[in-house]
């Protein structure tokens, strides 16, 4: 056994061995754990951005885009948000024993279906630092252990904030190894986590398509995931002027490198004229718009339909109509996020039960796309699957459920 199958298989001990103690931790200590964490985080701030300022470096050593620059970057004003979405978690209703139904038999059986944790996740995730402090928060919240393993870009932000969780831990009486994270840049730590079949119940990847598709192919462990962000909004011919052109500029531009960032801007043939100007509004925002149909940037070929950019760059093409549209989501789409904006019920109501995206919007912008703007507090990722959960992957979405069924000598005849 290798020195990284020793580490990562005392991880998966101590993971197991935690959750055992946070499946029947009270509420109340899990919450005072993430509130405890939030002030340990903020006290160390100073500590975060200074180790924070290492991993840029090392970033622009790699030479990361400045999207992914932009999403590696903490500053005073990133952290409190981080504390806020630490104590945003604790707030929230305990899913942990929550009675989901429960019913009566002829049998005389008294039976309930409760919520349980799912035992020990495991996150992959890249560059984003804030991953740490939210998938921590979540799992705890829902009762689960984890394993944390974050990108080399965020390694020693990672580290920072994963000290002020475990204090957080520690504050509240709770075994510290309910939070772990993998101590090592070597890629054979994330092989091994997808082969953890005894110690890991589910892994959750959050990343760029390359460490997703490497999950997903590989991993002998359930898998929850999306691959890509390829979001689509379609402007139809019922859409208010005023409402397409601010939600199609915030939809690309807030923030180009998040997964609900739009990639591909779709335009009814009657909504022509409206397509132009929201075109010309996106190109004069620094926007390189790769266009058919309409007069962008440069002309768009078939490589630019299904592409993620995560970068100034979007698709824009005029279709006949709302068919159409759907036609061309269901081809090139991802099942993340697409959105409508009309102001006519009926072509809404038609985009929403033709198409099966794990979310789907109405003149809103698709930068909405987050378990914190959803009431979650945070998320661990949003989840493009059929199975168990989908879409923004919160604490609920983090427990199972087990039946509990009571009779009084009751036998089968």
């Amino acid at each position: 056994m290798t020195e990284i199958d020793q580490m990562m298989a005392e991880l998966g001990r101590n993971a197991k061995d935690a959750a055992a103690s946070l499946a029947h931790a009270s509420a109340a200590a899990r919450t005072h754990a993430l509130e405890a964490a939030a002030d340990a985080v903020w006290a160390r701030r100073a500590e975060i951005m200074a180790a924070n300022e290492k991993d840029l470096a090392f970033g622009r050593d790699k030479g990361l885009s400045a999207a992914m620059m932009d999403r590696l970057t903490l500053d005073e004003a990133r952290i409190a948000g981080i504390c806020d979405g630490l104590r945003a978690v604790a707030a929230q209703a305990d899913a942990v024993g929550q009675v989901i139904e429960e019913w009566d038999r002829p049998s005389g059986l008294h039976i309930r279906r409760v919520r349980t944790p799912l035992g020990v996740v495991g996150v992959i995730y890249e560059s984003r630092p804030n991953v740490t402090a939210d998938a921590g928060a979540l799992c705890l919240k829902s009762g689960n252990a984890v394993i944390l393993r974050g990108g080399s870009e965020s390694f020693h932000s990672s580290g920072a904030i994963h000290a002020g969780l475990v204090e957080g831990l520690r504050a509240a009486g709770l075994p510290e190894h309910a939070i772990q994270l993998v101590p090592t840049r070597d890629r054979a730590a994330v092989q091994e986590m997808l082969t953890m079949v005894d110690t890991i119940d589910v892994i959750v990847p959050r990343g760029g398509k390359g460490l997703v598709g490497l999950v997903q192919r590989e991993a002998r462990v359930p898998v929850f995931a999306h691959l890509e962000g390829i979001v689509h909004i379609y402007v139809d011919k019922a859409a208010d002027p005023d409402k397409a052109r601010r939600v199609v500029i915030n939809a690309k531009t807030r923030r180009t490198g998040i997964c609900g960032a739009a990639e591909c801007l779709l335009v009814h043939r009657e909504a022509q004229a409206l397509g132009q100007e929201i075109v010309d509004d996106l190109k004069a925002a620094g926007v390189e718009v790769h266009a058919q149909g309409l007069d962008g940037s440069v002309p768009a070929t078939e490589a630019d339909w299904g592409m993620e950019y995560l970068d100034m760059k979007i698709a824009a093409k005029v279709v006949d109509n709302i068919d159409d549209a759907i036609t061309h989501i269901r081809r090139y789409g991802s099942s993340h996020t697409d959105a409508i904006l009309t102001e006519d019920d009926a072509a809404a109501a038609h985009f929403f039960s033709r198409l099966d995206s794990a979310i789907l919007m109405r003149n809103a912008s698709t930068q909405f796309a987050d378990g914190g703007e959803f009431g979650m507090g945070a998320e661990i990722g949003i989840a493009t699957g059929k199975m168990h959960a989908r879409g923004p992957v919160g604490a609920m979405q983090l427990t199972s459920f087990k039946y509990l069924v009571e009779g009084d000598g009751t036998v089968r005849g």
